[in-house]
């Protein structure tokens, strides 16, 4: 099976004030196509810092980061902005729901940033929209919709690119057990599809439903449940 992500002699420091902190140290890291994985760890271990890395929202201070083969850590942000835009789905804990665009806007809105003419564009929603239950929440904005009608909005949204990545972080963490599990059931249909899925979690209840698990501790990777070690 192909590597989809390779890391490489990750590290990722910030500075507060006089000191350094360690946010990432020495990661190796390869996950593969298709994969179903969860980080876990206490706060303050580096999971945040993973995924804001893997989905070119910050760029580490040293070490590779190769996605589907290409070296993204050297793009330009311009180049970055497109990898994301393409490629990587983001599904957060509250949402980012833009609040003064209906749900269908929503959802639209990487197609529109990408330039898919509005043929396409509305053609692709309003398949979204029936796939996620949604058809007669169109244009309900997101003030007007349940928790678990956001988060399926905001699914839809980042897989509407058809990306090869969905980065989950915390996804059930707003929702009842019950709309949860149906967020997750979701989640974990795109990857049985094929897409692969990361999720940060807290719960080590939902992290046992992945087929890994990786446990971060003090921004070092100690646990990988698939025990490949470096890449």
């Amino acid at each position: 099976m192909p590597a989809l992500i390779e890391l490489s002699g990750i590290e990722r420091v910030f500075l507060l004030g006089d000191s350094e902190v360690h946010a990432l140290h020495q990661l190796d890291l390869r996950i593969d196509a298709g994969e179903y994985v969860a980080v876990m760890g206490p706060s303050g271990s580096g999971k945040s810092t993973l995924l804001n890395l893997l989905g070119l929202l910050d760029r580490p201070n040293v070490g590779t980061y190769r996605l589907e083969g290409r070296d993204v850590t050297t793009l330009s942000p311009e180049e970055q902005a497109r990898v994301r835009s393409e490629r990587i789905g983001f599904v957060f804990q509250s949402f980012h729901l833009v609040p003064r665009l209906t749900a269908a806007e929503n959802i639209a809105l990487p197609m529109m940033l990408a330039g898919i003419a509005p043929a396409e564009r509305n053609k692709r929603v309003e398949q979204a929209l029936k796939d996620y239950g949604l058809t007669n929440r169109a244009n309900h904005r997101p003030n007007e919709l349940s928790g678990g009608q956001r988060q399926r909005v905001a699914i839809a949204r980042a897989t509407i690119m058809q990306p090869a990545v969905i980065l989950a972080d915390e996804p059930t963490g707003n929702l009842d057990r019950a709309t949860g599990e149906e967020v997750m059931r979701l989640l974990e249909a795109l990857n049985q599809s094929g897409v692969t899925l990361i999720i940060v979690t807290h719960d080590t209840v939902l992290g046992a439903r992945a087929g890994r698990q990786l446990r971060m501790e003090d921004g070092e990777l100690r646990h990988d449940s698939a025990s490949r070690g470096t890449v």
